[in-house]
């Protein structure tokens, strides 16, 4: 499988790697801090403290806020790396049936992503 024209493309996959690997970095921080606020939250209703005390004086962010934004971040570095991924994939001539088999997803769900790619990097 040839290497010719992939290497800015590798570049690109491996920037996408590099982000993500930061982002789950921030991840298991924000994780981190999100468990010892949950704890906070256990122990004060343990000691007697409603619900609504609780929740209204929680101190922002909400334990579920960050659990939603960890999520969503790390949903958007993940589909951006398996883009380009893919791309360079590609550009090694590795067909999008072998694709699709390597990332465990469909022959259409690698043409979507490709399909993606190439619309995002028009002018």
């Amino acid at each position: 499988m040839g290497m010719g024209s992939g290497e800015s493309d590798d570049d690109r996959a491996v920037q996408a790697l590099v982000e993500l690997k930061v982002g789950l970095e921030h991840t298991i921080e924000r994780l981190g801090a999100a468990a010892a606020r949950a704890d906070e939250l256990i122990e004060r209703r343990r000691r007697g403290a409603s619900w609504y005390e609780i929740v209204s004086t929680e101190r922002p962010p909400l334990v579920i806020e960050t659990i939603t934004q960890v999520l969503d971040d790390l949903g958007e570095l993940g589909s951006r790396f398996r883009r380009e991924e893919a791309l360079a994939l590609q550009h090694e001539d590795v067909s999008i049936t072998k694709i699709g088999e390597l990332f465990r997803v469909s022959r259409q769900r690698v043409s979507t992503l490709l399909q993606g790619t190439r619309l995002r990097d028009q002018p």
